[in-house]
């Protein structure tokens, strides 16, 4: 990916405290790690969140988490991404237009994998869930959602990718090889839709390093207290899924210190 679509979140950035307020944000994998952080801090900011994910125990936590600090109602949608079809997508979309009647932003947070291996040891299933959950759920959802997010007065769409999908790196199996294939999916859609819907944003962000279930499992020797906590990434996701990054589509963006180059 040549370095000048790779951008870095202000160091300094603050949000405002009603920085969403009358928005509507949809995030996948809302139970736990990354996106159950991230949609705390969204309704903390003013969003109406809608909470989707496999598991409705780890969903209604959230859910109490939200409602007892005050911010807008949220709601639960459980959904399996790794056994949806077409139909269920299509059926969501209907759901948030009859009930919201809106949708300003879409954060992908799902994700999913078993362990990192090698390609030729790979087991089929873990193959096809994988791209099922990390790559067709994220583009699927997304393209049932097009025409929501298209007749907001400015809208996001923010894909959770990983440093490996930047380059060709071995040993990360499905799971490499479906962020490699995302963030040139979104790259190529943001140029399609550059024109077409110029208010729309689509793009990448690359957290690094979380303290997440998720993290563990691919790193099992590694010490989870030495890592920072998910809601330490929860300020870069309100600057792009908030007005703050207007007009920025198309980058891939990863935690730093520097402005992005326009």
């Amino acid at each position: 990916m040549p370095p000048e679509v790779l951008a870095r979140i202000p160091r300094d950035y603050a949000p405002a405290a009603e920085l969403l307020r009358e928005r509507a944000i949809l995030v996948t994998g809302a139970g736990d790690g990354l996106g159950r952080a991230a949609a705390r801090a969204l309704a903390a900011h003013g969003a109406t969140v809608v909470l989707l994910g496999r598991t409705v125990k780890k969903l209604e936590a959230v859910y109490d988490e939200i409602e007892r600090s005050g911010a807008p109602q949220p709601a639960i949608y459980p959904m399996n991404l790794a056994g949806a079809t077409w139909n269920d997508y299509a059926e969501l979309a209907t759901n948030l237009e009859r009930h919201l009647g809106r949708l300003d932003g879409l954060l992908h947070c799902a994700a999913h994998f078993r362990a990192f291996s090698p390609l030729s040891d790979l087991d089929p299933r873990d193959w096809v869930e994988s791209l099922q959950v990390n790559l067709t759920a994220a583009y699927a959802l997304t393209r049932h959602c097009l025409s929501l997010l298209a007749r907001a007065p400015e809208a996001a769409v923010v894909f959770v990718s990983d440093v490996s999908g930047r380059e060709i790196k071995p040993y990360r199996g499905a799971y490499g090889v479906a962020k490699w294939a995302l963030e040139g999916l979104v790259r190529a859609w943001a140029l399609e839709l550059s024109d077409i819907h110029p208010r729309l944003r689509l793009n990448t962000y690359d957290p690094g390093p979380l303290r997440t279930g998720l993290r563990r499992r691919g790193y099992p020797g590694e010490n989870p207290q030495k890592l920072p906590s998910p809601e330490t990434a929860a300020n870069d996701l309100l600057y792009l899924l908030g007005p703050d990054s207007r007009g920025l589509s198309g980058k891939a963006w990863s935690r730093g210190a520097i402005e992005p180059s326009p």
